[in-house]
């Protein structure tokens, strides 16, 4: 499921506590972002924010093929009998699908 960051999420991570608010909570804007009663804190430059936030959703944006992976690798269950088979039992016909299953999420997500 793909993430859009905001100004919200960069400011979190900037200090604890809810320290900052919109005066328009439906208009998000850098004009209508302000630092709340008791809070000693500056808010960051437009610029300063809009990188932070373009540097978050390009972080997130790099792991895409990585949740693209988690999502399709055969389960957990499918490798322990497969691999249990070829083990214990001798026979890798199971864990040859296995592998086949594996390379093929990772060739059909591919890194960066």
């Amino acid at each position: 499921m793909a993430k859009t960051y905001t100004f919200d999420d960069a400011l979190t991570l900037l200090h604890n506590g809810f320290w900052w608010e919109f005066t328009d909570w439906n208009n998000r804007t850098y004009a209508n972002l302000i630092v709340r009663d008791g809070f000693d804190y500056t808010l960051p430059t437009e610029e300063e924010l809009n990188a932070q936030v373009s540097q978050l959703q390009a972080d997130y944006d790099a792991l895409d093929y990585a949740r693209a992976r988690d999502i399709s690798y055969p389960n957990l269950k499918e490798f322990i009998e497969a691999y249990t088979e070829k083990e214990i039992g001798g026979d890798d016909t199971k864990w040859n699908e296995y592998v086949t299953k594996y390379n093929k999420v990772r060739t059909d997500n591919p890194k960066g």
